[in-house]
């Protein structure tokens, strides 16, 4: 199953450059790959990530996005000590919603595209 998920920051604040970005699509790989899912896309801007993830029937999204959101936020805090003060209410990089869309009406091509065509942080 395939899932288009959309997480932005507390009070959407300009928080990423380049570098994190490019941190934040790593720990995510890892994170999906730990619980036998698979990013097939990332990108991002200063306030927000796009993710196409491939993740077996079986699991729960929420769960899957509760350990993305959480690991992802306790490693930038831990690796980029500037980002502190992006930190919200109990240490909180995200916004406690987030966007999740199946996807299966588009082809996955038309949804990988849209989320190459972002655009790059400036």
């Amino acid at each position: 199953m395939h899932v288009h998920l959309v997480f932005v920051t507390k009070f959407r604040h300009k928080v990423f450059d380049d570098r994190h970005l490019t941190r934040l699509q790593q720990i995510m790989r890892d994170v999906c790959a730990d619980f036998e899912a698979e990013l097939i896309e990332f990108n991002g801007e200063n306030n927000h990530v796009h993710l196409l993830v491939n993740y077996p029937p079986k699991m729960a999204v929420a769960r899957l996005v509760n350990s993305l959101k959480g690991v992802s936020s306790r490693r930038l805090r831990q690796e980029f000590p500037d980002l502190a003060h992006h930190y919200y209410q109990a240490n909180k990089l995200w916004s406690g919603s987030y966007f999740a869309g199946s996807v299966g009406g588009p082809p996955l091509s038309a949804v990988k595209q849209y989320i190459e065509q972002q655009n790059p942080p400036g």
